[in-house]
């Protein structure tokens, strides 16, 4: 059985936990104050993802547009969600909330943004 120690991310807490791993199953998690410590290290561990945010241009206008995932993508697509937002140009309006491409990285997963350019 192997061990891995992760530091929770979920809330300002940053419980140190001990996630017990046989194969590809997580058989115990240790050192989290809540369910949602739990939850955090089984997923860590089996299917890691992250929320990716950045920035794309806006034609005819000197500000960048912050955007970010909707929802957390797999670790192994991040350089692919990268790739893909490089040459996006958007045009205005936007609102916050707008989706900015549907499907980054053949994730299935939207890109919003996070910013009002009028």
């Amino acid at each position: 059985m192997d061990s891995k120690e992760l530091i929770c991310i979920v809330c300002p807490m940053g419980c140190q936990l001990l996630v017990q791993v046989e194969g590809a199953e997580v058989k115990s998690v240790r050192g989290n104050t809540c369910p949602r410590g739990d939850a955090y290290a089984r997923k860590e561990v089996t299917n890691p993802t992250r929320i990716i945010t950045t920035t794309v241009c806006v034609e005819g206008w000197d500000e960048m547009l912050s955007v970010k995932t909707a929802e957390g993508i797999p670790k192994g697509k991040i350089m692919d969600c990268v790739r893909s937002l490089k040459n996006i140009r958007v045009k205005r309006p936007v609102h916050i909330g707008d989706v900015i491409l549907e499907d980054v990285a053949g994730t299935g997963i939207p890109v919003v943004a996070t910013k009002n350019i009028p």
